[in-house]
């Protein structure tokens, strides 16, 4: 272990080399390692998880950016929008006969002149983004929290100053900094320390970054000592590390000493840092939708609380749904569904859902309620207004452009569990152009095999997804044929009312939950449902594998709904009324 003479918080590089120099005295061989890591990611998991320091980590949006202080542990969360590739950089290298590391950051600590130790390694370059129609209660970030450390950060400055070892520590990596560099210039101009630096831009308000873009934000992670199976396009992650955006580099830029010492490949990617900030990341995590829901330490799965839950959120949705009973189950349904397994080209626990019987004056009005109860139970949602002129002008298929080398995003490019509302109670008739037809084909792909089309130019690739799809028409979908028709019957339209935060976060465990459920069925089940289906094809010859495996999958849907793995006779009869109530609408 290392010492506690840094601040992993406040100066996360100085805990880097202090690790790599204790490697390398007890006999660590930079130039064999290949930059595989050397103790780094213990040791910021230890303080991250086990100390907790993780709640102290800023989370970086473009709005809490310009609270952030360069070469600071931060967080972003965000989904990879665009892989791209790996980049060289001199990872060791010997100053005065002293090994050094550039690992975890762009410009190094000393001059490196063109010594024959010089080790190069790389590291992968992520793009990630925001994810793609996140909700406000899944964005946990807030400015209070960069606010609030700065403070903290500055007095625990001014309490280690009574400490001679930190003290001594912070004026050795002073010392240690390149004679030109921007840091040290800034020093011998009587400029402030970056403890100091950060305080005052919390109090002043001034924004000490470049002028990010913040309508579009991004980030470009650094990813090191990962398997690249470990993170795939359009992954949600919570990355940590060390984030630099370089602006003082790219002005001193002409002063070779310091072009020597400069590792970002700008050209390669067009992201300038003056743009996009860069994270040099020490530990990433996957975050699954559980991950975003703010559950209640009283909340178990356990078969009263499960009953409870789904009670009180079937209300709710009859509510919204303007007393549909029916409609609010296959809706509980429809939001419990996930892909759980490919069968060639069949996405095997996908419901989509079609609402029909809603003209223009009634969709104007459960529209919106309907948008507002999806925005409050699911973390990724989007709405798209279907009509001639969107189909003919949107772009859905996310296309590499070869003059940026980069990743151009479509509006299909999303998240896992993610829910798109397809609104097409503003289509009217007209003529679809090439874009509009190939549009069509995608949504529909989409939604039946759960496949995103990509666009390379030279070659196209169908990449897995895993979305919900909710149709509202006034007659039944030819553009989108879903797994369920229902014709929507309301009574009332009601006021829904407001619903606290504590009872909706309550939900959005329910659905997070349950929807990942295992599930089975026993031989004695399994020959009740095959004598059913045999006596429903005698009754109805139409019916054929697709509405087998739809009523497969509502089993496995109201069994999870319960809490249940294993689908019972009681939760089968209940399936089956409800495709009989279903048809029943339909007739």
């Amino acid at each position: 272990m290392v010492g506690r003479q840094y601040d992993c918080l406040i100066n996360p590089l100085g805990a880097v080399r202090s690790t790599f120099e204790k490697a390398v005295a007890s006999g660590a061989d930079p130039t064999s390692s290949d930059g595989k890591d050397w103790g780094v990611s213990d040791l910021f998991r230890e303080y991250l998880f086990l100390n907790d320091g993780i709640s102290q980590v800023p989370i970086l949006t473009h709005s809490t950016v310009k609270w952030v202080q360069a070469n600071s542990l931060v967080r972003f969360r965000g989904m990879i929008q665009d892989m791209l590739g790996n980049e060289c950089y001199v990872g060791a290298y010997k100053n005065e006969g002293t090994w050094n590391t550039n690992k975890f950051t762009d410009v190094s600590q000393f001059p490196m002149g063109h010594s024959p130790d010089t080790r190069l390694w790389d590291r992968r370059l992520l793009l990630c983004v925001p994810v793609p129609g996140q909700n406000s209660w899944a964005d946990s970030t807030s400015d209070g929290l960069i606010r609030t450390h700065a403070m903290s950060a500055n007095q625990e400055k001014r309490q280690r100053d009574n400490c001679s070892v930190s003290a001594e520590v912070e004026m050795q990596d002073l010392n240690n900094e390149m004679p030109d560099s921007p840091r040290a210039k800034k020093m011998r101009e009587g400029e402030s320390s970056p403890h100091d630096n950060m305080a005052d831009a919390a109090d002043h308000g001034m924004s000490m970054v470049p002028d990010f873009d913040t309508s579009n934000f991004q980030c470009l992670v650094k990813i090191y000592d990962t398997p690249e199976s470990d993170l795939k396009l359009n992954d949600v992650f919570e990355f940590i590390g060390v984030l630099t955006f370089d602006s003082d580099v790219k002005d001193d830029k002409k002063d070779e000493n310091e072009l020597g010492n400069y590792f970002a490949n700008e050209d390669l990617v067009n992201l300038p840092s003056s743009k996009v900030p860069r994270l040099h990341c020490l530990v990433h995590r996957k975050l699954s939708l559980n991950d975003l829901v703010l559950s209640s330490p009283t909340l178990e799965p356990k078969p009263d609380v499960i009953k409870g839950l789904r009670e009180s959120l079937l209300h709710h949705l009859t509510i919204v749904l303007g007393d549909d009973e029916l409609a609010a189950r296959f809706m509980l349904l429809h939001l419990l569904s996930k892909v759980h397994v490919r069968a060639d080209s069949i996405a095997v626990g996908k419901l989509s859902l079609n609402l029909t019987n809603l003209d223009k004056s009634s969709a104007s009005v459960f529209n919106n309620r309907i948008d507002a109860a999806v925005k409050n139970l699911l973390p990724f949602s989007q709405c798209i207004p279907l009509t001639v002129d969107y189909l003919n002008t949107a772009s859905l298929a996310p296309v590499k452009d070869y003059q940026t080398n980069r990743l151009v995003p479509g509006v299909l490019q999303c998240a896992e569990g993610s829910h798109f509302t397809i609104d097409e109670t503003q289509l009217q008739s007209g003529t679809l152009n090439r874009n509009g037809v190939e549009n069509t084909r995608l949504l529909r792909d989409l939604m039946e095999f759960q496949k995103v089309e990509y666009d390379f130019k030279f070659y196209k690739m169908k990449m897995d997804a895993d979305v919900q799809f909710l149709i509202i028409s006034e007659g039944k979908s030819n553009i989108l044929p879903a797994d369920i028709v229902l014709r929507f019957h309301p009574l009332a339209a009601g006021a829904v009312g407001t619903v606290d935060e504590e009872t909706l976060n309550a939900w959005r465990w329910y659905l997070a939950t349950l929807r990942s459920l295992p599930h089975s069925i026993g031989a004695d089940m399994q020959k009740v449902v095959e004598d059913d289906m045999v006596a429903a094809r005698q009754a109805d010859r139409c019916l054929g594998t697709q509405d087998f495996n739809r009523w497969l999958t509502m089993g496995r849907l109201m069994a999870a709904s319960f809490g249940e793995t294993c689908l019972s006779p009681q939760h089968w009869q209940m399936v089956k009324e409800m495709e009989r109530l279903r048809k029943d609408r339909l007739k």
